[in-house]
């Protein structure tokens, strides 16, 4: 265990860290501001066309989002905001704001280079663009292999350990009942392919976003005389170097940023090459336009959500910090909600819907890098292995199986940083389709 934290702390404390934002800024500069389209691109995603492909527009941001909004919106923050203070919502946020343009940037690039299937179908992502762009057959195997695992790791153990931890607390159910009907359901959408799951995650990721939402407005309702501190507190404390008071621990800018930009990063995926697999299952006319629709996903995400989960979070450690005093970093959001009606009712019932939505969601990146490596007729092992870590991942600790999906997904950014880089300029390119 004691390996694994340390991997993380190395992976997530200089080069990667600054090679992310680095990354965002850049790209924000050089699309100049790309993010002013967000609302072009909400409309470009309500359509429902789905083309040849079976998966509409709107289907593909599902899947993309059913896969991002997860466990890190709930516990990824609360983790962020117990070890990196207050100012951690910030970074956090800053990372969704600019990692806008690094989405665009990745998914327009995903979308020129997808291939078509036989069936009429289309796949798409990283790998393809680095092997057929940059000749880099190694470097392009090496991001499948990592998407593999950070599939089976991120997608399936985190998801399936938050589900069974928080069952576990609210209603007692035993881990391994958990565990089975976790795995059948999975089994059940999974098994249909990319248009099942995009079928599912239409449906789901409204209802359970909404659900939600209307949680957090709830504890920002009873906790609106502690706002205006709350967000003076957020701000200063990503800046300053000192204990914040209240219950909050004292961190160092670096370590706010730290982990702020990780749990950033591991909520919404920019820069790590998954959305755009997603993005590649749809319709596309104009691969800027649907780069625009895949961009949006991390404004929904992390500029929505996890700020908000941010918001609650630190208002009501501000409004009552004796109640959070000695709290375990999953019981912060808990705590928060305990301050409305039925709040830990509809916290879990989020909680277990946005894992099991992430669940369903990552299956397909995973299935993606294995088509790359193996092609379809090994496909069963694969699904066979992601539904018995889905099963497996209830047992897991939920600080070890953190760390580890943390390590994945930063590995996961590497080389596709480094494509980012290399093709830049045919990015930038097509911002001219977006004039058109």
């Amino acid at each position: 265990m004691d390996i694994i934290l340390w991997l993380e702390r190395l992976l997530w404390s200089g080069p990667l860290l600054l090679g992310l934002m680095g990354s965002h800024l850049y790209f924000t500069v050089r699309l100049r501001g790309v993010q002013r389209m967000t609302g072009r691109g909400i409309r470009l995603s309500l359509q429902r066309d789905r083309g040849e492909t079976g998966v509409s527009s709107f289907g593909a941001l599902a899947t993309s989002l059913a896969a991002a909004i997860g466990t890190g919106n709930i516990i990824g923050i609360a983790t962020a905001v117990a070890l990196g203070g207050p100012g951690a919502v910030l970074w956090c946020w800053l990372t969704g704001v600019l990692g806008m343009a690094t989405r665009y940037a990745e998914a327009v690039l995903t979308l020129q280079h997808r291939r078509r299937l036989p069936n009429g179908s289309t796949v798409g992502g990283p790998m393809y663009v680095i092997a057929d762009r940059l000749h880099m057959p190694r470097m392009a195997k090496l991001f499948a292999i990592l998407g593999v695992a950070a599939a089976v790791g991120t997608g399936s153990l985190i998801q399936a350990n938050a589900i069974g931890s928080t069952m576990m607390t609210a209603a007692h159910i035993p881990l391994a009942l958990t565990g089975a009907i976790v795995t059948i359901l999975a089994a059940l959408v999974i098994l249909g392919g990319v248009q099942s799951i995009s079928s599912v995650c239409e449906k789901l990721v409204p209802a359970m976003s909404a659900l939600y939402m209307l949680g957090c407005l709830g504890v920002l309702w009873v906790n609106r005389a502690w706002l205006p501190e709350t967000l003076r507190l957020i701000v200063t404390s990503a800046f300053t170097p000192k204990a914040a008071g209240g219950g909050f621990v004292g961190s160092t800018i670096l370590t706010a940023a730290r982990y702020g930009t990780a749990r950033g990063l591991f909520t919404n995926e920019s820069g790590m090459g998954t959305a755009p697999m997603a993005a590649a299952a749809a319709p596309c006319k104009k691969p800027a336009e649907e780069a625009l629709v895949s961009m949006t996903g991390v404004f929904w995400d992390t500029v929505v959500i996890c700020a908000m989960t941010g918001l609650v979070i630190v208002s009501a450690m501000l409004r009552a910090p004796e109640l959070f005093a000695g709290a375990d970093v999953g019981e912060l959001c808990y705590l928060a909600f305990s301050m409305i009606p039925m709040g830990n009712w509809i916290l879990t019932i989020s909680l277990v819907i946005f894992a099991f939505a992430t669940i369903i969601g990552w299956c397909w990146y995973g299935e993606c890098c294995w088509r790359y490596l193996w092609g379809t007729h090994n496909l069963f092992w694969y699904r066979l292995l992601y539904l018995s870590s889905a099963f497996l991942g209830v047992f897991g600790g939920l600080k070890l199986v953190w760390s580890f999906g943390s390590i994945l997904a930063g590995l996961m950014a590497v080389p596709n940083l480094i494509c980012l880089w290399l093709l830049r300029k045919e990015t930038v390119d097509s911002l001219q389709d977006l004039k058109k």
